[in-house]
């Protein structure tokens, strides 16, 4: 839920007026609806919203990449110096030979060139979700924040099917402690340390703490299952019979998790839509830059769906190229499934979110940035995941919520401290470096997690040879 689509449009909108023309003998009276202009001067096409509005038309190459650059905030800006490491990353991938030098180039490149790319995808949905009613421009946004993480799932599971399972699995729990204690924990550290402490709504705190926990149970009781039953010697089932029965309860809470997500956006969307409304708005006069903010020159229908269609075309191909080495960084580097999908993965690919939270609390807008990284792991838990297993039925791939322990206690400890710091409704730099120490223990902890036994033979070129030329 970006700050973007939050902005009242009644600040700067004129009205429609209506005027009775003179001479007019019937009585009679015409309305003639006048045109709406924003904040800029530009006249508002009907259909966009005024914040939106950008006073031109079609794609202006030069200004879709000017406007582009600058991004959001100077941190995002930033970003986008990366931008050359794209198609060097890409090249790479073709040019050079198989070796392990080879591989471990074109790892780091896809790695970095992911962020910029990522960036321009979270840019555009938010250029794009200021032209729609709020109801639209949140379902739009909440939707292409996440396509950077959906499609690594995608590729993850096409391209290793059953082979690439755990590290998918590793990485729906990182993604969300990524959310919640890295990216939350420097919200707080930022807030913190320009407004000291910083206050946020309960119904924001309450609502998004509530949903994690429960969707953190969702998502541990088909884990709790198999490890309750495997092993027991006093049951008739074996290993494979509970593996079977674990698989069906993993689709059925999937099912029961989108259900649980479609109820979330009904209530934020439409039964409390005003509630939240005001809160982000509220939240949006604390922002002293607001006036540089509604100022600045927006990208036109054509060049968001043009820079969304680039973006979204690099970011696949880069999540390819990046997926394609994860079994060679983890046989030639000794880099273990649990680091790999708990840490290294959820990093890239939430980087865009991580540094727009990041910039709402700096400007001591903690409501929103607060709503944006909780949202985010709500939509990891209660859609994405539910959405790759869904799929993963329908391509016959046994993908479960079979979590590592290791993984499981991790986000439950996550959120009940989460949950924690965020009860009194306050936060400050204390808190936020707190998280923060508690995710780099999590990640050292990660990098010394040993292997599953699959990763102990050498047959893993072969299989990513063919993945290759499945895709090529």
């Amino acid at each position: 839920m970006s700050s973007r689509r939050s902005r009242s449009s009644r600040e700067y909108a004129q009205e429609p007026k209506s005027e009775v023309p003179h001479g007019n003998s019937n009585g009679h009276r015409h309305h003639m609806h006048l045109p709406r202009f924003n904040h800029n001067g530009h006249e508002v096409t009907p259909g966009i919203e005024p914040e939106g509005e950008s006073g031109r038309k079609g794609f202006h190459p030069f200004k879709f990449l000017r406007i582009s650059f600058k991004s959001n905030s100077l941190i995002s800006s930033c970003v986008n110096i990366l931008w050359p490491m794209v198609p060097v990353a890409i090249a790479l991938h073709f040019a050079l030979p198989d070796s392990p030098r080879s591989h471990l180039a074109i790892f780091i490149t896809n790695f970095i060139a992911m962020i910029p790319a990522a960036n321009t995808v979270g840019f555009c949905g938010s250029e794009l979700a200021r032209k729609m009613p709020k109801v639209l421009g949140v379902i739009a946004e909440t939707t292409l924040g996440s396509v950077v993480e959906i499609v690594l799932f995608m590729v993850l599971l096409v391209t290793g099917r059953d082979e690439n399972v755990p590290v998918i699995r590793a990485a729906i729990l990182g993604s969300i402690l990524a959310n919640m204690l890295l990216c939350l924990g420097f919200c707080f550290m930022a807030g913190g340390l320009k407004g000291g402490e910083q206050s946020f709504h309960e119904a924001i705190s309450e609502a998004g703490s509530g949903l994690m926990l429960v969707a953190a149970m969702g998502l541990i009781l088909p884990t709790v299952y198999y490890n309750a039953l495997n092993g027991r010697t006093d049951l008739e089932l074996a290993t494979e019979e509970i593996g079977t029965e674990m698989l069906k309860i993993s689709r059925a809470t999937a099912i029961i998790l989108l259900i649980a997500y479609l109820v979330f956006l009904l209530f934020q969307l439409k039964s409390h839509d005003n509630l939240f409304h005001e809160i982000y708005e509220q939240d949006e006069l604390v922002d002293k830059d607001r006036h540089k903010e509604l100022a600045k020159p927006k990208l036109t229908l054509t060049e968001c769906i043009v820079g969304l269609l680039i973006s979204l075309a690099c970011v696949s191909m880069i999540a390819v190229f990046l997926v394609i080495e994860i079994p060679h960084m983890v046989e030639q580097r000794h880099i273990s499934d649990a680091f790999m999908g708990l840490i290294l993965v959820p990093v890239v690919e939430k980087a865009a979110e991580h540094l727009l939270a990041i910039d709402e609390a700096w400007d001591g807008q903690m409501n929103l940035a607060l709503a944006h990284v909780l949202g985010a792991s709500i939509q990891t838990a209660l859609f994405n995941t539910p959405l790759v297993i869904i799929v993963g039925w329908g391509l016959n791939i046994g993908m479960d919520m079979r979590f590592e322990i290791f993984d499981s206690v991790s986000l439950v400890l996550a959120v009940l401290v989460v949950g924690s710091f965020l009860r009194d409704r306050k936060s400050n730099y204390l808190e936020g470096s707190l998280l923060i120490c508690i995710y780099v223990i999590i990640a050292i902890a990660a990098f010394y997690y040993p292997d599953p036994p699959h990763h102990a033979s050498g047959g893993e070129s072969g299989e990513t040879a063919s993945h290759e030329r499945r895709f090529f």
